[in-house]
């Protein structure tokens, strides 16, 4: 029989992979502070009212390797692209979410912690495009896309999951949309659907980052799985780059039918890896977040409770870890 492993060994097998997250994500360059602040913003502070002190955010961005000077000007530079607010009580300020910041992230929300569908109609919504070109087709298109659909010949747009009055009415919000043509039709076969799906995403280029994602994650995982719970700073770290790795990826995802999609897609692994070290994280790293996150008059709010509902639920066994 062998020996056991000390726990002290096994707690610095689980810190060492936490840092290599770190490590990772410092080494990235250009150093996206802002796009960390939004990953910050959209999963921890948003559930709990979206509004904190600039000293907060100075506070959650340090073990991350982003200095204060790096927060400032990335926060002034979201508030100037109209994501965030600011209000200021003598020398301190707080930030919160705009309208369109709201917007955005609900939008975002929506697919991050979304996964494919298991079954589907056969139905297509397709969209058609005005002939004429310019900047405003191809922005229309980036929109488009954007939602999800896949351009399987130019000017010609197909959606698997949107019904075309859904369609409809995410067009009548983009602009240029005014000669857009929306209409639903079906495959003649599973064959044809699924080149349709081959032809209107890069499904290669997508399955290559997600199986980077899982070789990322993965010794976390089983580090995890050896050894005791990580501490509330470092779980607190761990649920960000966790979101803000994923989200990379899972944004560019169409989130097609499982039925078009080959049985071992690296999506479907990808998103397990993701939703079991989500939860496994999720309510020590709320510790971290009511000990030092704060607005200008006080602590932050209780957790919104349809935050629970993310990765398809998240047991509230220990809600009462999460900010007061």
């Amino acid at each position: 029989m062998h020996a056991r492993k000390p726990r002290r060994a096994m707690s610095q097998r689980t810190q060492s992979a936490a840092r290599a997250l770190v490590t990772r994500f410092r080494r990235q360059r250009p150093l996206r502070a802002g796009s960390l602040l939004v990953t910050i913003f959209g999963d921890s502070i948003t559930p709990l009212g979206g509004v904190v002190t600039l000293s907060s955010l100075i506070r959650l961005a340090a073990p991350f390797g982003i200095n204060e000077r790096l927060v400032r000007t990335s926060v002034a530079r979201l508030a100037q692209d109209g994501w965030l607010a600011n209000r200021r009580e003598g020398r301190l300020s707080e930030y919160r979410l705009t309208e369109t910041g709201r917007t955005r992230f609900a939008d975002a929300t929506r697919r991050i912690y979304a996964s494919n569908p298991h079954t589907w109609s056969g139905s297509w919504t397709l969209v058609l495009l005005p002939a004429a070109g310019g900047t405003g087709r191809a922005e229309l298109r980036r929109q488009l896309q954007w939602l999800g659909f896949g351009q399987i010949e130019p000017g010609v747009l197909a959606h698997a999951t949107l019904t075309a009055a859904e369609a409809r009415q995410s067009c009548s919000r983009l602009p240029g949309c005014e000669r857009v043509l929306v209409f639903a039709a079906n495959g003649q076969d599973r064959e044809t659907d699924r080149r349709i799906a081959t032809s209107g995403w890069e499904l290669g280029t997508l399955a290559a980052r997600y199986r980077r994602f899982i070789t990322a994650f993965e010794p976390l995982r089983t580090a995890l799985d050896r050894g005791p719970p990580l501490e509330p700073e470092c779980a607190f770290v761990v649920r960000t780059l966790l979101l803000h790795e994923f989200r990379k990826v899972h944004l560019r995802d169409p989130l097609l039918p499982a039925p078009l999609l080959p049985a071992d897609w690296a999506g479907f692994a990808a998103y397990g890896l993701c939703r079991d070290l989500y939860a496994r994280v999720f309510h020590t790293a709320q510790l971290h977040l009511a000990a030092y996150a704060r607005r200008l008059r006080g602590p932050l709010p209780s957790i919104d409770p349809a935050t629970y509902a993310r990765f398809g639920g998240l047991s509230r066994a220990d809600q009462n870890l999460s900010a007061q």
